[in-house]
């Protein structure tokens, strides 16, 4: 059973310099992938401000109870935070540097299943410093070889709840104005399953390449319909040069 959080005491400490991280290679090579893909589509829509932070693999910090906790989610998203980039070159502390996290996430990649621990007592497992400590209001768990996402919100109690999928099998966050879905295909040479964002109109947000093409597409497109206006022009002065020829032979001056 869960220990009752109220009888923890949660402080906002920055992490020493001399604290040692945690400095594990990542256990995945598809995490840095599809961390860098939802953070890519963000800023090239314009959705990341010049002082949100979004972080991959990176230390977020709370001293419980007297004692340091470092968790570090495979991806998180912090609206805003109120130090320079310097300050949190190594770790994050909510709070004291600036928000919480809207969401963190946690790609699966072994059997462990850390990300679903609510072991309260220290250092407290994953589940239970995002719901308990942090309070971060939306937690997402993906699982990229089969595509399946759980996504949890907050409720009114303070307990992650399951949420269920929209008509289109994606979430709503309302902090970001965003959905958060799942979507197949082709990237970095990577053929899979991938979290994406959508837009409030139900727009996806582009990665780099896709706009690249976009835009080919467009010029392209442009091209065409010069083309197809030039040669309507064309076949449409060619008329009338005819008609002219055809009134001349006939004694009559055309006025065209």
């Amino acid at each position: 059973m869960l220990a009752n959080a109220a009888a923890y005491q949660v402080t906002w400490e920055k992490l020493p310099d001399d604290f040692v991280l945690d400095d594990e290679p990542v256990d995945n090579i598809n995490q840095p992938l599809l961390a860098a893909a939802l953070t890519e589509s963000l800023e090239l829509a314009g959705k990341l401000s010049a002082n949100a932070l979004t972080t991959t693999n990176y230390g977020i910090c709370a001293t419980v109870n007297g004692r340091i906790v470092v968790k570090a989610p495979d991806w998180g998203y912090v609206p805003a935070i109120r130090v320079s980039r310097e300050e949190v070159k190594r770790s994050y502390t909510p709070q004291l540097q600036g928000d919480i996290p809207v969401i963190v996430m946690e790609f699966i990649s072994d059997t462990e299943g850390s990300e679903y621990s609510s072991k309260p007592t220290y250092p407290p497992g994953k589940w239970f410093y995002y719901e308990q400590v942090l309070k971060i209001p939306n937690y997402a768990i993906f699982e990229p070889d089969g595509g399946v996402l759980e996504f949890y919100r907050l409720d009114n109690s303070g307990h992650y709840q399951l949420q269920p999928a929209d008509a289109n099998q994606r979430y709503w966050i309302p902090e970001m104005s965003l959905f958060l879905g799942i979507w197949e295909g082709v990237r970095e040479n990577r053929t899979g399953f991938w979290l994406r964002w959508w837009d409030e109109a139900g727009e996806l947000l582009l990665w780099g390449s896709e706009l690249a093409a976009k835009e080919r597409q467009e010029k392209e497109l442009a091209q065409q319909q010069a083309e197809q206006e030039r040669q309507e022009k064309e076949l449409a002065q060619q008329r009338l040069e005819k008609l002219a020829a055809q009134l001349k032979a006939l004694g009559v001056e055309p006025d065209i």
